[in-house]
């Protein structure tokens, strides 16, 4: 379980006056084992409230509560090592480092036979896929497939997926969001992903509407309908610029 007691986010403004509020004294606690989509217009605070839990931005004031032990002061480095995994809207490569080697740093060690149940979980069938470079030769999907297997070979406590669809194509986005529920499901990881699709509001336990630095919506999908098509962004369901799935809202 994470919670979030009043946190604060601001940042200065360009001009230097006052400061700019991005996350507004929110509170919220994620239940151990649930999956949550955290979605919203842009610029309401979603990825920024991700980051703000992962450590990789301070908080102006507020804590963050890990299974009772409060990480608020923990670098990102130790709260990495408290169970919470974050997957960047853009996966990183790494010239001259292969698949293999960033699979064994995560999952702390190199058996071929763990290897091999971890590159399975994402759905990756051939052991030569190890020894693939993480450079800009890869696909999309293969990165993505990449960062999803070290996250997942940790079994974190708490996994982060901001906007994990982004470079992939349409046919990648069902079994992500399969991998993501199995996982949830099987190993207990309390599961929150950033997105804008459909696909993985629908797939949600809990949907979580951010607007304005503040949870202006909690619940099902269905139930939030009404609202995401209020929303002052681009009508729901319409095809969204740069967008991969056509089912998207944003």
């Amino acid at each position: 379980m994470i919670e979030l007691k009043n946190i604060r986010f601001t940042v200065a403004t360009e001009d230097g006056g006052a400061q700019r509020t991005i996350i507004d004294n929110l509170s919220f606690t994620f239940e151990k084992g649930r999956f949550y989509a955290i979605t919203g217009p842009n610029g309401g605070g979603k990825t920024t409230l991700a980051k703000l839990i992962m450590g990789i931005n301070p908080i102006t004031s507020g804590s963050v509560i890990l299974d009772g032990k409060d990480v608020t002061s923990m670098s990102i480095t130790d709260r990495a090592k408290a169970g919470i995994a974050y997957g960047f809207q853009s996966s990183a490569r790494f010239k001259g480092t292969s698949f293999r080697d960033l699979l064994s740093i995560a999952a702390g060690t190199d058996d071929e036979g763990r290897l091999a149940q971890i590159i399975a979980r994402v759905g990756i069938c051939s052991m030569d896929f190890l020894d693939k470079p993480v450079d800009s030769k890869l696909s999309g999907g293969e990165i993505k497939k990449i960062e999803l297997a070290t996250i997942i070979a940790r079994n974190p406590k708490l996994a982060i997926y901001d906007e994990p669809d982004t470079g992939i194509d349409l046919w990648t986005i069902g079994p992500m969001v399969e991998l993501l529920k199995r996982e949830q499901q099987d190993y207990g990881t309390t599961t929150l992903v950033v997105s804008h699709n459909r696909a993985f509001l629908e797939a949600a336990d809990t949907l979580v509407l951010i607007k304005d630095g503040k949870v202006a919506y909690t619940g099902s999908f269905d139930n939030a309908l009404p609202i995401l098509t209020d929303l002052s962004v681009c009508g729901f369901g319409d095809t969204c610029e740069g967008a991969s799935d056509v089912r998207c809202y944003r």
